[in-house]
Formats: structure tokens, C-alpha cells, sequence
């Protein structure tokens, strides 16, 4: 058995994958099918070891929010890189480390560190993470920590 997330574009599937194996390190397009005029139908791509399937599948089912990929990081200067990666040539931002691609698929680019501050012992500075982190749209792990050491 294997799971795979598997995600219906427009028509763009192909150069979506290149984007997203060039902008993820160890990631590689691993397959394409095509149609017998040449465009891509299934594109098979390894991203950082996770298997996602991308079909070219019409205008029927767009992406929603409902929907995103997930990237922890461990540094600042890699969530600025991935940001600026996912959103440039009409992505765009979105509230507490969410953005939206060029493609318009959802993603969160968040630093490993989120998860330690959200989990801590102390309600008053777990609390004030929260707080600063819905006031944000790219994460900015400086700001995180010191609402936590400051609370």
C-alpha cells in the first residue's frame, strides 16, 4: 500500500511540478504521462521524499484553502526563500504563513521552531505566540520567539 496526494490543475500540472522540484530541496519530476498531443496528462513528483501526483484535469475543480502543502523549515532565511519562491510571478501572501501559489495552491511555510513555542508549559506564552503569529503573513521566527520570551 502507498498514499499520495494527488492534485487536479487546470493545465499547468507539468510546469507546477517544476517549479515546486526546483523550489523544495531533494525533490525531483519523477514521471510524466502525456496525452497524444503531447501535453502533460499525470506528472509523478517526488517532493522531498513525498509522493504527489499532479493531473492536468480542466478548469472543473480549482484549489481551495481546504487544501495545502506544508513546508517546517529550520531557518528564517529559508522561509524568506520558499516565500519569495511560491509567491513571486502572482502568488500571494496570506495570513499566518499561508500563501497561495501562482497556480493558486495553498502552502505553509513554517519555521521549526512554531511548534515548540505553540507547546510550551506556559499558557501566557503560548498564548502570546498565537497572538503574533495571526498578525502575520510570512512567519518571522525572531518576533515569535520574543513573544514567547516576553509574555
Amino acid at each position: 500500500m502507498s498514499v499520495n496526494t494527488f492534485l487536479w490543475f487546470y493545465n499547468a500540472a507539468e510546469e507546477a511540478a517544476a517549479l515546486y522540484a526546483a523550489v523544495i530541496p531533494n525533490s525531483r519530476v519523477a514521471e510524466v504521462s502525456r496525452n497524444s498531443d503531447g501535453s502533460a496528462f499525470i506528472v509523478s513528483l517526488d517532493l522531498d521524499g513525498q509522493a504527489v501526483t499532479l493531473m492536468n484535469g480542466g478548469p472543473d475543480h480549482p484549489h481551495t484553502d481546504a487544501a495545502s502543502l506544508q513546508v517546517v523549515v529550520d531557518t528564517q532565511d529559508e522561509v524568506n526563500r520558499l516565500w519569495d519562491a511560491l509567491t513571486t510571478d502572482g502568488g500571494e501572501p496570506g495570513p499566518c504563513g499561508w500563501l497561495k501559489d501562482r497556480y493558486g495552491l495553498s502552502w505553509q511555510v513554517v519555521p521549526s521552531a512554531l511548534p515548540k513555542l505553540m507547546s510550551g508549559d506556559d499558557p501566557a506564552k503560548t498564548i502570546a505566540v498565537g497572538t503574533a503569529l495571526r498578525s502575520m503573513s510570512k512567519l518571522d521566527v525572531e518576533a515569535l520567539q520574543n513573544a514567547y520570551d516576553n509574555a
